[in-house]
């Protein structure tokens, strides 16, 4: 005969000290039922019931006896297992009345709690589902072939199966709850991340206007040079001593065509007087882009992470 659930458990070929989901285990002409009781905290204390030849013997901490037992006049055998159920189906209703006061303090909290508070509600719930399928499974077995071991336990089953049934349905009501409480904190979070990205996509384009302004600005001071490096190429190619046979109206004319001709060219272009009109704007642009440089001195500039943390961030 096994002295304790564990005993029990490896008797009917469990291996461990945790019972299995099936709160009936039969074997070799023994039948086990184990059931938990929930504490403060939750956490199970597993009780047992061992059905060998002779009468039951209850395995594991003692429960106290319910009132249900003597009103519906149970007989003294068959009370231990009533005694099991309603202990373990009040412990369950408790624990689920200490989450719903967590639940109702997070409902009632003015801004969205930590993703993990309601993720540690949640597998509170998920936990406390747990021993209510085994209580579910009990008393279906009580109710079919098993129940005949227990005289006069019919009685009492509907109240304990409606005991079941107002947790069950409690439990059912506060998931969904946890649920929607989930999605809603998961839609704020996913607001505030839109939000840092339409901020981050606004820094982008800004960026990228201020350095538009300086492509601009580095264009047409391109253009100036080139304006102003052709008729100058060509004064030095005409002032070399091997020109001296060029006679001097023709390098006079020479330069004047070379300096008004690309000058006309250049500057009669649409798109460039478009953007020489805009060049106040896109000097101002450019003053604000290179303003948020950061200025790195060579031994920073050699050490690349420091560097990059001496970026300023936005205030």
């Amino acid at each position: 005969m096994p002295g304790s659930v564990g005993e029990a458990l490896r008797a009917v070929g469990h291996p461990g000290d945790e019972p299995p989901r099936r709160p009936v285990l039969r074997h070799a002409g023994a039948t086990l039922l184990t059931l938990a009781t929930l504490d403060a905290q939750g956490r199970p204390v597993w009780h047992g019931l061992w059905l060998g030849d002779g009468p039951g013997r209850a395995l594991g901490p003692a429960v106290a006896a319910c009132a249900l037992a003597s009103r519906a006049s149970v007989p003294e055998g068959s009370r231990p297992v009533v005694d099991l159920v309603a202990a373990s189906s009040l412990s369950i209703l408790e624990r689920l009345e200490h989450l719903g006061g967590e639940l109702d303090r997070i409902e009632a909290a003015p801004e969205p709690v930590p993703l993990a508070a309601l993720s540690g509600l949640q597998r509170g719930l998920a936990a406390v589902r747990k021993h209510l399928f085994r209580l579910e499974l009990l008393l279906g077995e009580l109710e079919g072939p098993l129940g005949r071991r227990f005289d006069g336990i019919a009685v009492a089953l509907p109240e304990l199966s409606s005991a079941y049934a107002r947790s069950a349905q409690l439990a059912t009501g506060m998931q969904q709850t946890a649920r929607d409480l989930l999605s809603l904190r998961a839609a704020v979070e996913a607001n505030r991340l839109a939000e840092t990205s339409n901020e981050i996509a606004a820094l982008a384009n800004t960026s990228n206007l201020r350095m538009l302004g300086v492509a601009y600005v580095a264009l047409a001071l391109a253009l100036v040079s080139a304006v102003v490096l052709i008729p100058n190429t060509a004064a030095t190619i005409l002032g070399m001593p091997s020109a001296a046979w060029v006679p001097g109206p023709w390098v006079d004319v020479a330069l004047a065509v070379l300096a008004v001709v690309p000058l006309a060219v250049v500057f009669s272009r649409p798109w460039v007087r478009r953007m020489l009109h805009g060049w106040g704007d896109f000097e101002r642009r450019s003053a604000e882009g290179l303003a948020d440089l950061p200025e790195l001195s060579p031994t920073e500039a050699r050490e690349p992470a420091e560097a990059e943390r001496l970026i300023r961030e936005r205030p």
